[in-house]
């Protein structure tokens, strides 16, 4: 299994490495070459080529595909960290901030582009189901992201609509990585869905896990600030279903904390955790993410592949929870 995932990924890398995106002028491509080229789990490649193999032996025919998923990924985050005015990606400068912003979005936008163009070299006869598949995700990607900016302004959030905009925002990629291999390979309708579903319900689950970890990982482990989402006071599954259940000195402290303008980070991030603690929030996310774990892998026992091959899968995908975990 180790030497599959790392068969996949030196072929991911190597793409993205002989990739042509376009020469002149070189303020235009050569930020998508840095930022294709910094790194990144390649999950979604990955994923893709994982599916293809379910049914087919030649996965190496169709790494570039998997790449234009990368790069499309790619795009959301050079605009995502724009709009978020992030400063680092990866450990490095963001395009925006190494360039400057009308660059980055220039880039992001002939970085579509160039997805378009690597799957034009697809079969015609499949061509237009595999564009039709990514014009839905993509719109969905986008939508997801004007809801997130959006419930910044929103004193509430329900919990069906934060779990609506994470899989927009996030998982519908994540799902069509998983479909686009099952079409590629000629897999049944009904497979093809099963493979969706599976990466769809998994990535909410990684989006909540993510959540979860932001609020009580290991900080020498989680490998960025353990608490920024609640000093942000982002709403995650946690503060909304805190702002539900959270009940007299409780809700009175929250809301103080979450309309307070000076406070210490770490005393907010203390007494907010606490408040998470006593609505046991802790127990009742670790049960959210469990439940949509084991949809995903529902739908991964309907494909018609056989147990062997959707093994793999299962395995490649249970190796990926349990590092975040």
């Amino acid at each position: 299994m180790v030497d599959v995932v790392q068969k996949y990924f030196k072929w991911i890398e190597k793409e993205i490495a002989a990739g042509k995106y376009g020469q002149s002028p070189p303020s235009l491509y050569e930020p998508i070459r840095y930022l294709m080229g910094i790194g990144g789990k390649r999950l979604r490649p990955m994923l893709t080529l994982f599916a293809y193999g379910l049914f087919r032996d030649d996965v190496k025919s169709v790494v570039r595909y998997a790449v234009a998923v990368e790069a499309f990924h790619n795009f959301t985050l050079m605009h995502d960290d724009i709009m978020d005015k992030a400063p680092l990606r990866r450990g490095q400068p963001t395009v925006h901030m190494k360039w400057n912003v009308n660059t980055a979005i220039l880039s992001g936008d002939v970085m579509l582009v160039k997805v378009y163009d690597m799957f034009l070299s697809l079969d015609p006869a499949v061509l237009p189901r595999v564009l039709a598949a990514f014009n839905k995700c993509a719109a969905e990607v986008c939508e997801g992201q004007q809801w997130d900016m959006e419930f910044e302004r929103r004193e509430k959030v329900t919990e069906r609509e934060y779990i609506n905009m994470i899989r927009l925002k996030t998982s519908v990629l994540i799902g069509f990585s998983l479909e686009l291999g099952g079409i590629l390979a000629g897999a049944s309708e009904d497979d093809c869905l099963a493979l969706r579903r599976f990466g769809t319900n998994i990535g909410i689950g990684f989006q909540l896990q993510d959540d979860y970890l932001d609020a009580y990982a290991d900080p020498t482990k989680f490998g960025k600030q353990v608490g920024g989402d609640i000093i942000a006071n982002k709403k995650t599954m946690l503060l909304i279903k805190a702002q539900e259940l959270a009940r007299g000195k409780d809700k009175r402290e929250l809301v103080q904390w979450l309309t307070a303008v000076r406070f210490s980070k770490r005393d907010k991030v203390r007494a907010v955790r606490g408040i998470f603690d006593r609505c046991g929030m802790e127990k009742l996310l670790e049960r959210t993410i469990k439940q949509y774990f084991t949809k995903g892998f529902r739908d991964l026992e309907k494909l018609s592949c056989g147990d062997a091959k959707c093994r793999e899968l299962r395995t490649f995908a249970e190796g990926l929870i349990s590092r975040i975990a």
